[in-house]
C-alpha cells in the first residue's frame, strides 16, 4: 500500500511550479491521474489552490526530486514519518455529554454478556468509575428502573475492536487461572424470531 502525501492537489499544484518532473512522476506520487496534473499544469483545474510544499513539510526530499528530475522513469517516495499516531493509553477514555446518560446501559450489558470483564476493563472501555458500575451492579444506581442493557458499541461508547480485545485479555486471563470462560447470555429480546 503506498501513502498519499498530505493534500495531494495543493502538492501537485506545488511540484508543478517548481520542479522539472514529469506529469506522470507527479501524478504516481499524489495518487492522481496523469490528464488531472496537466489540467492542474494548463489552469483547467485548481486555479485557486495554493502549493504545498512537501520538502519543508517533511514529506519528501530534495534530493529524492533532484533524482526523479534527473531519471524520468523514476518514481518519487514519500518519507516514512518520524512521528506515527500514538493512541491514548493512561486515563479513562472521553464519552461525550450527550452519550454519558447510555453509560449505566453499557454497563448493564457488559455486566450480563461478558462477565470475565474486570472493573478496571470496563473502566477503561466506557470511560466510567468502578463506583457507578459497583452501583449498577448491585441496582442501586439512581437511574436503576430506566436502565436497559444496550450494546456499548451499537450505543458509541467503545468501537468494536476495543471491545474484543477486552474479552480476549480477560478469557486469556481466565484461561491463566484456570477458570471456566462463561458463554454470553442471551435474551430473548435478542433472538430473531422474524424468519419464521
Amino acid at each position: 500500500m503506498t501513502t498519499l502525501p498530505l493534500m495531494p492537489k495543493a502538492t501537485a499544484v506545488w511540484l508543478i511550479e517548481k520542479t522539472a518532473l514529469s506529469f506522470e512522476q507527479i501524478a504516481a506520487f499524489c495518487g492522481m491521474h496523469p490528464l488531472e496534473v496537466q489540467a492542474i499544469a494548463d489552469g483547467e483545474v485548481a486555479q485557486g489552490i495554493v502549493g504545498y510544499d512537501p520538502v519543508a513539510n517533511h514529506q519528501l526530499a530534495l534530493e529524492e526530486i533532484r533524482r526523479c528530475e534527473a531519471t524520468p522513469t523514476a518514481r518519487l517516495k514519500i518519507l516514512a514519518t518520524n512521528n506515527p499516531v500514538r493512541r491514548r493509553s493512561k486515563g479513562a477514555r472521553y464519552t461525550p455529554v450527550a452519550k454519558r446518560h447510555d453509560r449505566p446501559d453499557g454497563i448493564a450489558f457488559l455486566l450480563r454478556n461478558y462477565p470475565q470483564l474486570s472493573e478496571q476493563q470496563i473502566v477503561k472501555l466506557l470511560g466510567t468509575t468502578k463506583d457507578t458500575i459497583a452501583k449498577v451492579r448491585n441496582k442501586q444506581h439512581w437511574n436503576t428502573p430506566n436502565i436497559k442493557p444496550r450494546d456499548p458499541v451499537t450505543v458509541g461508547l467503545c468501537s468494536q475492536t476495543d471491545l474484543n480485545a477486552a474479552v480476549a485479555d480477560a478469557n486469556a486471563r481466565l484461561e491463566r487461572e484456570g477458570a471456566e470462560i462463561p458463554t454470553p447470555a442471551l435474551d430473548a429480546g435478542d433472538l430473531d424470531f422474524s424468519a419464521e
